[in-house]
Parts: structure tokens; C-alpha cells; sequence
């Protein structure tokens, strides 16, 4: 039996903040669980990833109390920040990091050098990881995330029905959407943007403000996170999931999407073109356009608003799409391998 501690941010359960990296966190101690493993938990409290001295210290004071040869498993928005914390224990105990969004910076880059490996939620992630900190390609892994199986959304002819889900912040583009939108008041449409308000309160307020400018402040609605039930039937209802990212890593929202045959807008950026992927002949079962573009974002948008063919081609592809995507139990394997192979290093 393999015991692995596994180091996470102190709000990984938190109703309230709900993220693609909490979600992946939590299913993977469930999933390696599952296998068999030992899993010990080990939440640090604090503001990751701008931890205060308290949370440095508690975070230091748990990895000393691990014994010799331990295998760890640290989520990235904990164990990149905070290098001068992990070097005494580098080579002490098999540190193993879990990227979820890059930083790119010299923190990060010395927080991996030391550890034994390094796990990337998306090809595109480890691509930019080995570039910027020239890591040994062999041990940076990836466990991209899975999708669960739900049932085929229904849509509605006119396709009116758009989603966004997402953390309401200036990297995930609700302004560019917004300002996109605001250009399509004579079609009929609405939009439920679905996802936490507290992350940036001051971006969540000039938001609003830009939608009442513009008229928009009864067709776009911010109900705040939704989880369970209530996300499963936003994504029933919808016709197609607008994610218009500044920045993105992989998107699991996109995935969640397409188990469900609702095809996405999204940006061309990041590992979000790696999410959204192909059919097997080849289709994109979405469209992508350049990011912080509000008028390739409207563009795009109108066509599907507009184009009845266009809407069924993308829903045939998503459909498609929906049957090659695989589920969790790959990416618990591919991390658990990535683990095994640390541990042994």
C-alpha cells in the first residue's frame, strides 16, 4: 500500500469558491483512494497564493514533521510560492508539485528544480513549463483532467441560451464579454454568468456597471457559484459555453460542456484549445477566437446567434466530441504512475 501526503490549499472545500484546481484536487485524493492508497490530507490554511508569515510557517513546520523518504504531493498554488520553504526538505523527501496555472517566474523555477517531479494538468502546461525553467523533460508529467458522463443537453432552435462559467475575474474576460454582448442587443439572448463574485470584488463592480451602461443588466445575470444540481441544470439548459479567457490553462468547464454536447466559444490561448480538441475526423466542436477581442468575440457570437447551420454543424461535432472524452479514472492513473515514478527516482 502507497501512503502519500498530500498538501492543499486550506479553502480546497469551500462551497463558496469553488475552482478547476479544487475540483481536481479533490477528485484526485478520492481517486487514488479508490486505488488503494493511503491518502493524508493535509490543508494549509492561509491566502494562497499570497501566503502571510503564518502560513509559511504552518506549511514549513508540517513538511518538517514528515518523516525521511515521504512522497508529497503539493498543489502548485501552494508549493510555487514558497521555494525558500521546500529547499530544506528537497532532497529529504520525494516532493512531487501539481501545476495547475503557471507563474512563470523565478519562484516557481526554483520551487520545481528541487522537487522530484512535476505533474501538468495539460500538454500545454508542461510545454511552458520546460521552456521557461528548462526542467529535465522526464520529469514533468501529464494528468490532464477528466470529465464526468451527463446527458445530452437538449439546446433550443435559436440557440439563445449562453453560459459562462467561471471565477467573475479580470483574467477570465467577463469585461470582454460584456463589451462583445453589448453589441448584440437586437438579437434575443441571454446569459447566466455562473461562478464566484468574491474573488475580485472591485473588477465584479465595474462589471456591473459596465452591463447597466449598456443596457445589459437584465440579460446577463451573476447568481454567484452555482454547484450539484443547480450547475447541472445551468449546463442542461444551455445552448453554448462562452469562455473568454485572458489566460487559460486547460478549462475544465469547456469539457464539462462538451460531456454534455454543448458546444463552446472560447479563446485561442493557452491550454483551452487543447480542452475543446477535435472529433475524430477532425472538427472543431466550437469555435475559438483571439483573446481580450470583444469584436472577434461578437463576431463570433453573432454567427451562431444567426446561422442555424452553423449551430447544428457545432452541436453534431460537440455530440462527437462528447464520445472521446475519458473520465477520471484516467487521470487518478496517469497521476498515480507519475507519483510511482518520483517515489522510486
Amino acid at each position: 500500500m502507497t501512503l502519500v501526503h498530500v498538501v492543499l490549499p486550506g479553502d480546497i472545500d469551500d462551497p463558496a469558491d469553488p475552482s478547476g484546481g479544487n475540483a481536481y484536487d479533490r477528485r484526485v485524493c478520492h481517486g487514488l483512494a479508490a486505488l488503494g492508497w493511503t491518502v493524508r490530507e493535509h490543508p494549509v490554511p492561509g491566502g494562497w497564493p499570497h501566503p502571510e508569515p503564518a502560513a509559511r510557517a504552518a506549511l514549513a513546520g508540517l513538511l518538517a514533521a514528515l518523516p525521511d523518504a515521504a512522497l508529497v504531493l503539493l498543489d502548485g498554488l501552494v508549493a510555487a510560492v514558497v521555494p525558500e520553504v521546500l529547499a530544506p526538505h528537497a532532497r529529504r523527501l520525494r516532493l512531487v508539485v501539481l501545476v495547475h496555472l503557471p507563474a512563470g517566474d523565478e519562484a516557481e523555477a526554483r520551487s520545481l528544480a528541487g522537487a522530484a517531479g512535476v505533474i501538468a494538468t495539460s500538454e500545454w502546461t508542461r510545454r511552458r513549463l520546460l521552456d521557461r525553467h528548462r526542467l529535465p523533460a522526464g520529469r514533468v508529467r501529464v494528468a490532464a483532467p477528466g470529465a464526468d458522463p451527463a446527458p445530452v443537453a437538449p439546446g433550443s432552435p435559436a440557440g439563445t441560451r449562453l453560459l459562462c462559467v467561471a471565477a467573475v475575474t479580470p483574467l477570465k474576460g467577463h469585461d470582454v464579454l460584456a463589451a462583445a454582448l453589448a453589441t448584440l442587443a437586437d438579437l434575443p439572448w441571454t446569459c447566466d454568468c455562473v461562478g464566484p463574485l468574491s474573488r475580485d470584488p472591485g473588477f465584479v463592480e465595474r462589471l456591473c456597471r459596465q452591463l447597466a451602461d449598456t443596457g445589459l443588466a437584465d440579460r446577463v445575470r451573476l447568481p454567484g457559484p452555482w454547484a450539484g444540481a443547480a450547475r447541472d441544470a445551468a449546463y442542461a439548459a444551455a445552448d453554448l459555453l462562452v469562455l473568454p479567457s485572458r489566460r487559460e490553462t486547460y478549462g475544465m468547464v469547456v469539457t464539462e460542456a462538451l460531456a454534455r454536447g454543448v458546444p463552446v466559444l472560447g479563446s485561442d490561448t493557452g491550454g483551452l484549445p487543447e480542452a475543446l480538441g477535435h472529433t475524430p475526423d477532425g472538427h472543431r466542436p466550437g469555435l475559438l477566437v483571439p483573446a481580450d477581442d470583444p469584436a472577434a468575440l461578437a463576431g463570433a457570437l453573432r454567427r451562431w446567434l444567426t446561422d442555424p447551420t452553423l449551430r447544428d454543424r457545432l452541436r453534431r461535432a460537440a455530440r462527437r466530441r462528447r464520445d472521446t472524452l475519458t473520465g477520471w479514472t484516467v487521470t487518478v492513473d496517469r497521476l498515480a504512475a507519475a507519483l510511482k515514478e518520483a517515489a522510486s527516482a
